[in-house]
């Protein structure tokens, strides 16, 4: 008999049933084609620097196999620590920055605790909170996808969070929130016994940073990630900067040895090509302003962006139709994240910011597209 099927209700077993408030969510997906230009996730166009294998190789080399990894990853907390200026008390690192929100909402949130978000955002921060059981309350951003103060006041006020999300650059907005706005959104999390996270995974491509308001005293967590300008997507690499009360309540919950030796080398390695990496972070913003050009030209809707990726709506006659242009461009080998279903997003695409090959592989083809749906939808009003 198979050990798989109906065979359960014949014999009387009983399948033990999920948390009744997991059993209507879904997963969090990305859309992975085989096409040539990849442009859906943010990812590094550019490979790690040369060298960089040989001396990841070479931390390994050094590796006592049979032994667990450093679990406190004193050496790679050390280098994130003195590359932002801060000690290596007030740095906690994880398998990618979406552990390093699981764990903060594992430690802060929870069941009978509100998170606040502002949408749209990064989908991660509400789906990982109701993961642990938190309640998710949402205010809403501008009709220009900005963050008006009043409405962050009114969240506080109104559904009283144990922890605030704010995401900067947003994703998949491209928004920067500005100094005037996280400033006194960290004062009243600290007058009233909120923690503060500002989510900065695309920072390095933005004019500021919060970490400049990172303070022993202040309830305040700025999260990043090797995985965009570090071009170390594939090893699954985060960290936070915060109060070192935040950090120590967070190795209470992070499971032990939770960091393997691979990422902990790959992490330090990559800390030595600091000056590499702001170059092509450089090289990133100026293609970002090339691509936003071109998308004008191609009288595309486009919102501003301190990201290495742009939001747009395409516009045909009788308005956006995003997925049947994200379709087109999968058909020219040509993908994009697909944003045209998501909440007050309607039409919407965004592209990743890639080398300037791919850049013009991608407008070339967005521009057929645009011709093509055009053509067809004059057709069928003969």
């Amino acid at each position: 008999m198979s050990r798989t099927g109906g065979a359960g209700a014949a014999t009387g077993r009983r399948r033990p049933e999920v948390r009744a408030d997991l059993a209507l969510m879904e997963g969090y997906h990305s859309a992975q084609v085989d096409v040539a230009v990849r442009l859906n996730t943010n990812e590094s166009p550019f490979p790690p620097p040369a060298g960089f294998g040989a001396e990841v190789a070479a931390l390994l080399a050094e590796t006592a196999w049979h032994r667990y990894p450093d679990r406190s990853a004193a050496a790679l907390r050390q280098g994130i620590a003195e590359l932002h200026g801060v000690s290596a008390a007030q740095v906690f690192a994880a398998n990618g920055s979406n552990e390093v929100l699981q764990t903060l909402l594992l430690a802060y949130a929870g069941a009978g605790r509100t998170v606040a978000t502002f949408e749209p955002t990064y989908a991660l921060h509400a789906h990982i909170a109701r993961l642990t059981g938190a309640t998710v309350r949402s205010g809403e951003r501008a009709e220009d996808f900005t963050l008006p103060p009043e409405e962050v006041g009114r969240v506080l006020d109104d559904e009283g969070p144990a922890v605030v999300f704010l995401c900067s650059p947003n994703n998949p907005t491209g928004t920067v929130e500005p100094m005037e706005l996280v400033a006194p959104t960290l004062g009243r999390c600290a007058a009233e016994g909120r923690l503060l996270v500002v989510d900065e995974a695309y920072a390095q491509f933005s004019p500021w940073s919060a970490l400049d308001l990172v303070d022993e005293e202040l309830p305040l967590v700025v999260v990043r990630t090797y995985s965009k300008t570090w071009s170390m997507a594939a090893a699954r690499l985060g960290y936070c900067v915060a109060p070192t009360w935040v950090v120590d309540e967070l190795h209470k919950v992070a499971l032990p040895y939770h960091l393997d030796v691979v990422k902990q080398a790959a992490g330090l390695a990559a800390l030595g090509h600091a000056d590499e990496m702001g170059r092509r972070v450089a090289a990133i913003v100026e293609e970002r302003g090339r691509v936003l050009d071109g998308l004008l030209e191609l009288g595309v809707r486009t919102w501003p962006s301190g990201a290495n990726f742009v939001l747009f709506r395409p516009e045909v006659p009788e308005g956006a139709e995003g997925h049947g242009v994200w379709q087109g461009l999968v058909e020219r080998s040509v993908l994009v994240r697909d944003c045209s279903s998501w909440p007050r997003l309607e039409g919407c695409l965004r592209v990743t910011i890639g080398t300037a090959t791919e850049n013009d592989a991608f407008l070339g083809a967005l521009a057929e597209v645009l011709e093509d749906r055009g053509a067809r939808r004059r057709e069928e009003r003969r």
